[in-house]
């Protein structure tokens, strides 16, 4: 299977005067397979958007090099040829015409892409089917629900039908039920031969859908492979795994001055607090867990395998 994205060193730094230049990206290298959904996994400000910008040719590079669909993306020459062969989703609320129609604005898009105005009416047909907006074709955007105008978004991208489709944050601030159909989306995107480029916050979103990832943490890659690679590489931790019945909060302090202890989550889930904690060392005391967390009512302690999430925050250092 060839490489559609290769790259390599690849560095973007901002320089504000009168500041230190900051580095966004610090010398990242990866491939991307056709055909694959690819993700960017990492906290905020480590460099997903930057990383998607550059190659996406909307962010010249530093230094370093970046070739996607086999071109260069700093040369100047072949950056519309590019350009028309790619597309990107974003998540919120830019990018589209909100006095306008569903239909309108893919309209508008198509004149942009240069499609003929005998071919639009069919496309719009089809794009509109394809992400459950047919009812909606003559509704002005600004009437349209966060899930319809983000599934219009997905329908915009499609309208040059480009080889590469960059989704950056597609489901943020969607609902469970919208976000489930989004990811049945990408999928089916990625069935008809699309290659996709993801980001996500989501660690359960990017171990359904993604087939290789890389973690950032500050503008470098601290991940990199399949999900069981990635869980692979904090096999040597040993994870507990304890519910209770009451809010354990007050008992996490007795743990931060542990070296060997990382609060991986603790979160509620069903009307109970589910907690989990990684040993680095391996080493695990069962009982002296139970004593801790016992006055919170125990409804469940033990040790369990590492998640996505738990190597994630692990190898980012615990970073939102």
């Amino acid at each position: 299977m060839k490489n559609v994205i290769e790259v390599n060193d690849l560095v973007r730094e901002f320089s504000t005067r009168g500041r230190p230049a900051k580095l966004a990206v610090e010398g990242i290298s990866f491939e991307v397979k056709a055909g694959e959904i690819f993700g960017l996994l990492g906290p905020n400000g480590a460099g997903k958007t930057t990383t998607i910008k550059m190659l996406a040719t909307l962010l010249t590079p530093t230094s370093g090099s970046a070739r996607v669909l086999g071109y260069d993306v700093t040369d100047d020459r072949t950056v519309m040829q590019l350009r028309k062969r790619i597309n990107v989703v974003s998540g919120g609320d830019r990018g589209l015409y909100y006095r306008l129609s569903a239909k309108q604005n893919l309209e508008f898009f198509a004149d942009l892409y240069g499609i003929p105005k005998r071919e639009q009416p069919e496309m719009c047909r089809r794009l509109l089917g394809l992400v459950g907006l047919s009812n909606a074709a003559d509704i002005k955007v600004e009437d349209f629900s966060r899930g319809m105008k983000q599934r219009l978004h997905i329908a915009r991208a499609l309208v040059n039908d480009p080889e590469l489709l960059f989704m950056d944050e597609p489901t943020i601030g969607l609902d469970p039920e919208i976000s489930r159909s989004m990811r049945s989306m990408i999928k089916g995107l990625s069935k008809s031969g699309k290659t996709i480029i993801l980001t996500t916050h989501y660690m359960y979103e990017a171990e359904e859908l993604c087939d290789r990832m890389v973690i950032l943490s500050h503008g470098k890659i601290v991940g990199q492979g399949t999900v069981g690679e990635i869980k692979d590489m904090v096999s040597d931790s040993s994870v507990i795994h304890i519910v209770t019945d009451r809010d354990p909060s007050e008992a996490l302090g007795a743990f931060s001055a542990d070296p060997d202890i990382t609060v991986v989550s603790s979160r509620t889930v069903g009307g109970r607090y589910d907690t989990r904690f990684a040993s680095v060392s391996g080493k695990t005391d069962l009982q002296a867990h139970e004593d801790v967390f016992g006055p919170f009512g125990i409804r469940l302690i033990g040790l369990d395998e590492p998640t996505l999430e738990d190597a994630y925050i692990r190898l980012t250092g615990g970073e939102e």
